[in-house]
């Protein structure tokens, strides 16, 4: 049974929903969330469905669930905000981007945080081979026990944190590091979800923050670029150079926090200008 660790910060008028990527948890947003509160912003940590539990409850679940985690989410902060934005981490970049496809009215800014749309990374060979066989496999039923297990460096260039996320994941406690591999229909529904929202980026009319680590070991930088060629609104490139994959905890977490910050608060001063007068 997944437990619920959300985080809620509240601030000012300006809200900020944060998705954490798959087999993920909030915690992984939570410095980011925090910094951006310290700025003034509300923050929410969203729990996706199936997350923070075990393989099975994981399994149970697909993209569409992630997803609707995330648009009951941002419905309920929109009636608590004058200007909504949503950033998210790997997979949940690719779900904030999704959001601003599905509810473009919605959302005044994205943060599109090392946006995985393929684990192309220079860590992960074999996954990178596979990949395209993972829908296959799920709709023939084969593989649902198969998991491609974490690996060293784990999305981590600092060496310390690295070896207290290792410990986390080998402790069994889903809600601190998630879980500690990526079972095979998980990955199958990602790629499937990723298709869609590829298809549908030019619906992106809210401006982009595409921040990304330019030696991201999961997700190589074309994830990024594609990205900004496909949106129709602004984007803005925030290339980290210390960091590997996790950016919201690694190296140039401060970097990221302020460069958020700075990104989300300009797209408020123009969304208000823009705004109909009462």
């Amino acid at each position: 049974m997944s437990a619920n660790v959300e985080f809620f910060f509240p601030g000012d008028n300006r809200g900020v929903l944060l998705i954490h990527g798959l087999t993920g948890t909030p915690q992984e947003m939570r410095i980011l969330g925090k910094g951006l509160n310290n700025r003034g912003f509300t923050t929410r940590g969203v729990q996706l469905a199936g997350h923070c539990g075990s393989v099975e409850d994981l399994l149970a679940t697909g993209w569409k669930d992630w997803y609707r985690s995330v648009e009951t989410a941002a419905r309920e902060m929109r009636d608590s905000v004058d200007h909504l934005f949503v950033a998210g981490l790997s997979m949940g970049a690719v779900l904030a981007l999704r959001l601003a496809e599905e509810q473009p009215s919605w959302v005044d800014g994205v943060g599109v945080l090392g946006a995985t749309f393929r684990y192309d990374g220079w860590s992960l060979p074999a996954l990178n081979r596979l990949a395209f066989l993972l829908p296959v496999l799920k709709r023939l039923g084969i593989g649902r026990r198969r998991m491609f297990m974490e690996h060293p460096p784990y999305g981590l260039r600092d060496e310390n944190l690295r070896r207290k996320i290792s410990e986390a994941m080998a402790s069994g406690d889903s809600t601190a590091a998630g879980l500690p591999g990526n079972p095979w229909h998980s990955l199958a529904e990602l790629y499937l979800m990723s298709r869609r929202v590829r298809r549908d980026l030019a619906r992106v009319v809210a401006p982009c923050l595409i921040a990304h680590a330019t030696e991201d070991d999961i997700a190589s930088r074309w994830n990024a670029e594609m990205v900004a060629r496909h949106v129709s609104g602004r984007s803005e490139f925030l290339w980290l150079e210390d960091s590997y994959h996790m950016i919201t905890i690694d190296r140039e977490r401060r970097r990221l926090v302020a460069g958020t910050a700075d990104f989300f608060t300009r797209a408020a001063e123009t969304a208000a200008a823009m705004a109909p007068a009462a």
